[in-house]
C-alpha cells in the first residue's frame, strides 16, 4: 500500500534578518507579526489603520492600502494576508507567487504555500503541530496535551547539550557510542539536575562525564553507556549538595521522587509529577492515591502499597523509611507517591531525613493539598474578605491515649479564621465539643467533605452543634478520607458549589 501524500512539508525556517510582509492591521495581523518578530524577522505591516498593539511592536508600518507594487519593489521571504477582504487576500497570494515568496492567507488554506502551526516553545527545542489547515482548533488541543508532557527545562537541557556536542564529536568516532552517551545524559542525573534548577551542578557533572568519555576513547574502549543508566557515586555528590565530604564513593545508587498526588482528581497533578511517574522503576504509594492516578505511572514499574488506614498500617512509617532507602541503594528510581502534598501532614520530611542519612539523592514535587482541593471543589473558599482573613491547617489525629493536643484557646480566639482538620473523622465529636467548651459558638458553620475532587465527592454541611449528628445518621456512612472545615466561609457553599452535588 502506497503512503498517503503530505499536504505540507514540515520545515523550520531561519528568519533572522529576513524580510516579512503582513497585509492587514487587526488582531490576527498583530499575532502573526509578534510571532515573526520573536524569530528575528524584519517585519513590515501594510494597512491604512492598525490596532494599537501593532503600533507598539518594533516593525515598519505603511499606512496605505495594499498595492501589488509593494511586492515588486521589495523582495520578501514570506508574506501574510490577514485582511477582511477576500479579493485583497487573493491578490496578495497571486503577487507573492509571482515573486516566489512564501505566502499564508489566513483562513484560506487553498491559497497558502505555508501555514502557521501550533507551537510548543522550549527553545531551542521547538515542536510544531499542524492539521494542514483542516482544524486549527484540533491543532491547538494537541499542542495543549503536548505542553503538559514536556517540561520547560528541556530547552535549558538542550542548550547545555548543544554547548558540549562538538567536544564529544571530536573525541568519539562511534555513532552508537555518541548516541549512548547522550541517552545517558538525557535520561540520567545530568537532566534531573537541570530540572531541579541546578544548571551549574549539571554542567559540572557533564564535564566529568566528558572527561571520562575522552579517557575511555583514548584507550579505545569508548564511553560506557549502560542500557538502564544509574548515577555513580561521583554523580551523587553533584546531585545532592548536602552530602558530607567524607561520603562513601563506591557502588551505584538510585534516586527518590517524593511526589504529591493531590486530593484525588488526576487533572490536578503537576506536569513534573507526571514526568517522574512515567520514569520511576518502583512506586511506593499511599492509600489515598486513587486508582486513576496510579494508572498514569509507568506500566512496568513495580507497585508497592504502603497505605495507612485509621488504626491499621499496611507498613509502619519506620519500615517505609527503610524501604525507600533500601530500594534507592539498589540503584532503583523510586517514586514515593502521596495523597495531597507530601509536606502537609504527609510525613514526607521524616522520609527525607532517612534518605539524607544515607546520602541518597531526592526530589520533592508538591501536590495540591486536600484543604485547597476539597474546599475549591465544594464551593467553600478558605479565605474571604468578608468572613475569614486567615486559615489554619490542623491534624485531628489523636494520640494512642485518645488525647488531642491542640491550642484550643487560640483556635477560638478569632471568628475570622477558617480551621481545616485533616484526619479528624474519628475524633469529630471530641474536636467540636472542645471548640464549643473553649468558647466557639455552637452555631459556627462546619462541613465534612468526603473524597473531595473525585466523582464520589460528598459534602455534609451543618454547625458545630449539629454536624456530628448529621455524620452519625448519614446513609451511607461517611468514611475517610474526609476533611473537616470550620468557619463562616462554609455558609458560601450553596452559592458557590459547582462540582458534583451540593451538600446533603
Amino acid at each position: 500500500m502506497s503512503e498517503a501524500p503530505l499536504d505540507y512539508f514540515p520545515l523550520f525556517l531561519n528568519l533572522k534578518g529576513r524580510s516579512a510582509l503582513i497585509v492587514g492591521g487587526g488582531e490576527i495581523a498583530h499575532r502573526k507579526a509578534a510571532l515573526l518578530l520573536r524569530c528575528g524577522a524584519q517585519v513590515t505591516v501594510v494597512a491604512p489603520d492598525v490596532v494599537e498593539k501593532v503600533k507598539n511592536l518594533p516593525l515598519e508600518w505603511l499606512d496605505v492600502p495594499y498595492a501589488s507594487s509593494l511586492l515588486q519593489e521589495k523582495r520578501y521571504m514570506l508574506v501574510v494576508a490577514a485582511t477582511d477582504s477576500p479579493s485583497v487576500n487573493e491578490q496578495v497570494a497571486r503577487d507573492a507567487e509571482e515573486t516566489n515568496a512564501l505566502v499564508n492567507v489566513v483562513s484560506d488554506p487553498s491559497l497558502c504555500s505555508f501555514i502557521f502551526p501550533s507551537v510548543i516553545d522550549r527553545s531551542p527545542v521547538v515542536i510544531a503541530v499542524s492539521t494542514g489547515g483542516a482544524s486549527p482548533v484540533l491543532a491547538r488541543m494537541l499542542r495543549t496535551k503536548l505542553e503538559s508532557l514536556i517540561p520547560m527545562a528541556y530547552g535549558r537541557l538542550a542548550s547545555l547539550i548543544g554547548r558540549c556536542r562538538d567536544r564529544l564529536k571530536a573525541m568519539v568516532e562511534s555513532l552508537n557510542a555518541k548516541r549512548g552517551f547522550w541517552e545517558e545524559v538525557i535520561e540520567g542525573p545530568v537532566a534531573e539536575l537541570v530540572f531541579a534548577n541546578r544548571e551549574n551542578d549539571a554542567e559540572a557533572l557533564l564535564e566529568t562525564k566528558l572527561r571520562e568519555a575522552a579517557t575511555a576513547a583514548a584507550s579505545e574502549e569508548g564511553p560506557t553507556c549502560p542500557a538502564a543508566p544509574r548515577p555513580s557515586a561521583s554523580d551523587r555528590e553533584a546531585t545532592n549538595g548536602a552530602m558530607a565530604s567524607g561520603a562513601e564513593k563506591s557502588g551505584g545508587v538510585g534516586e527518590v521522587y517524593l511526589v504529591g498526588a493531590g486530593p484525588g482528581d488526576p487533572d490536578l497533578l503537576t506536569f513534573r509529577a507526571l514526568r517522574l511517574m512515567q520514569q520511576a522503576d518502583v512506586v511506593v504509594y499511599d492509600r489515598l492515591v486513587s486508582k486513576e492516578i496510579l494508572d498514569l505511572c509507568r506500566r512496568d514499574a513495580e507497585m508497592i502499597n504502603a497505605g495507612k488506614e485509621p488504626k491499621h498500617h499496611t507498613i509502619p512509617q519506620s519500615e517505609i523509611n527503610d524501604l525507600l532507602t533500601q530500594l534507592a541503594l539498589k540503584g532503583r528510581r523510586v517514586l514515593r507517591l502521596k495523597g495531597g502534598d507530601p509536606f502537609i501532614f504527609g510525613r514526607g520530611g521524616e522520609e527525607l531525613v532517612k534518605l539524607c542519612a544515607h546520602q541518597i539523592p531526592f526530589q520533592v514535587v508538591p501536590g495540591i493539598t486536600a484543604a485547597s482541593g476539597c474546599s475549591a471543589y465544594c464551593g467553600i473558599p478558605l479565605t474571604h474578605r468578608d468572613y475569614a482573613q486567615s486559615v489554619r491547617f490542623l491534624t485531628g489525629h489523636a494520640r494512642e491515649d485518645h488525647v488531642l493536643e491542640l491550642p484550643w484557646d487560640n483556635l477560638v480566639h478569632s471568628n475570622r479564621e477558617t480551621l481545616v482538620f485533616y484526619m479528624g473523622m474519628l475524633s469529630l465529636g471530641k474536636i467540636f465539643s472542645e471548640l464549643i467548651s473553649h468558647g466557639m459558638p455552637p452555631a459556627r458553620p462546619a462541613a465534612v467533605v468526603q473524597q473531595g475532587t473525585t466523582p464520589e465527592q460528598r459534602v455534609l454541611v451543618g454547625t458545630l452543634e449539629s454536624l456530628p449528628g448529621l455524620v452519625e445518621s448519614a446513609d451511607p456512612k461517611i468514611k475517610p478520607p474526609a476533611l473537616v472545615i470550620v468557619g463562616e466561609v462554609v455558609g458560601l457553599h450553596k452559592k458557590l458549589w459547582w462540582f458534583g452535588q451540593p451538600a446533603d
